[in-house]
């Protein structure tokens, strides 16, 4: 049973449940600035939930970050005192009680309203139940800004603040920002990259569907089941498969390495595109992968041992300076470039929050690290650049940049989803049904200078 305490200054319950815990983490997410997938992992560390009562918690908190922007607008249309000007336990209260009536059909208004007004101290109750009682009798209704001011519109609608709005209309027009901000939203599908080297793709689906999974083949990607559940987990730890998104396991396809090659990963953790290379090659040749942190690193070995991929060595490594060691030595290299992460908002919910001005420098830390991985590919080899993310700047500009200043390397054309032909393709999710993604393919053609 969940330990209960109370707080004798105002008689609020301070019980480990999931809502407390929820509210707690909310308060800790915005006023602290954590990361909502570390703070929910420390709190489920603790161990002092029951298994649905977990499910609950972790829904609440990323539900609520998710929408956060569309809550304070409703909280600001039915609160006497703006969202901005309350207390963080009250606004994160109030979020939490509109998050379960707007958005958690199962769970019955009355006992959202109650459980949500027990979590704040008895002087802002009043002002919590009144709010949402309101918010219940008005039938749940809030009308959005009017389209005429497009980017006010769509934020609330999604969710995303009005700068994120401005600038996905700025860089891809009206139709694509509203695709893209429709599909940012969290959800349970799954791909899970099939590890080829101790099962088929036919016997990883039929593992699953006799699990209770629903799971199909991607379309895109031959060698990925899209899935849902908690069903992947045990063939995580036998390695079986790993969770990949569809757009990343197809920058390794277009990537084609063979086997008995030379790869060279340079932004490599968490390790997935290694695992993926290795895989494709039938665990023949040399994978080498290098990350600047090396307490990630283990992430690569583990991963690799329980896959039963003997081809890895994982070590420290600057992209921007790789080791001279390794210039011309390989011949397939990956620049999968630290990036914005926009094209992942419906995974990680805090990027919807990342101030424009804070991703600017990105293209040229991108650009360099891309530099560095250049000098590594051999003559005749093949470089690929990619981001998890929607940003002209971080992926088109990079890519025609780096082929201005680098006459020994011309784009490699492909064929992904229909794009690829002039070397380079944007994956959007509302087009592709995968993350955003940009890959993009270079050949070395005759020798550069270093």
């Amino acid at each position: 049973m969940a330990e209960v305490k109370k707080n004798k200054k105002n008689g609020q319950s301070t019980s480990a449940t999931p809502r407390r815990l929820a509210v707690d983490s909310l308060v800790k997410w915005e006023k602290a600035g954590k990361y909502t997938g570390l703070e929910t992992a420390a709190t489920l560390g603790r161990d002092v939930l029951p298994g649905v009562d977990r499910g609950l918690y972790s829904a609440l908190v990323y539900g609520v970050v998710e929408r956060a922007v569309t809550l304070d607008y409703i909280i600001d249309k039915y609160s006497s005192t703006p969202a901005a000007k309350l207390e963080p336990i009250v606004r994160a209260a109030l979020r939490l009680g509109l998050y379960q009536l707007l958005y958690m059909d199962k769970i019955p208004d009355h006992a959202a309203v109650a459980e949500t007004v027990g979590l704040v101290p008895k002087r802002a109750s009043g002002l919590v139940n009144g709010v949402l009682r309101s918010f219940q009798r008005s039938g749940k209704a809030y009308d959005l800004p009017k389209r005429d001011d497009l980017a006010a519109h769509l934020s609330v609608k999604y969710s995303v603040p009005e700068e994120l709005t401005r600038f996905f209309l700025d860089s891809y027009g009206e139709e694509d920002t509203e695709g893209i901000l429709s599909h940012s939203f969290g959800g349970d599908r799954l791909c899970l990259r099939v590890n080829t080297l101790k099962c088929t793709v036919e016997d990883a689906a039929a593992r699953l569907t006799d699990m209770g999974a629903d799971c199909r083949v991607s379309e895109i990607v031959p060698h990925v089941l899209v899935t849902s559940g908690n069903e992947f987990l045990s063939g995580i730890d036998e390695g079986i498969w790993f969770v990949q998104d569809e757009a990343s396991a197809a920058a390794v396809a277009t990537l084609a390495p063979t086997a008995g090659s030379t790869v060279i990963d340079l932004c490599a953790c968490p390790g997935g595109k290694s695992f993926g290379s290795a895989i494709t090659m039938e665990n023949r040749g040399t994978v080498r992968s290098f990350d600047i942190h090396e307490n990630k690193l283990s992430l690569v070995r583990d991963g690799a041992v329980r896959l039963g991929i003997d081809i890895i060595t994982a070590a420290v490594g600057d992209g921007k300076v790789p080791a001279e060691e390794l210039y011309g030595s390989a011949d397939f290299v990956i620049c999968d470039a630290p990036c914005s992460g926009l094209g992942v908002l419906s995974k990680k919910p805090d990027i919807r929050y990342k101030s424009v001005s804070d991703i600017a420098g990105l293209p040229k830390i991108q650009y360099d690290i891309l530099c560095g991985a250049a000098k590594c590919v051999r003559e005749g080899g093949v470089l690929m650049y990619s981001t998890c993310t929607l940003n002209p700047a971080e992926n088109e500009d990079v890519f025609t940049k780096f082929l201005a200043e680098h006459p020994e390397f011309e784009p490699m054309p492909f064929d992904l989803c229909g794009m690829g032909s002039e070397g380079y393709a944007t994956l959007m999710p509302h087009k592709t049904g995968t993350d955003g993604f940009f890959i993009s393919k270079f050949k070395k053609c005759q020798r550069g200078t270093f």
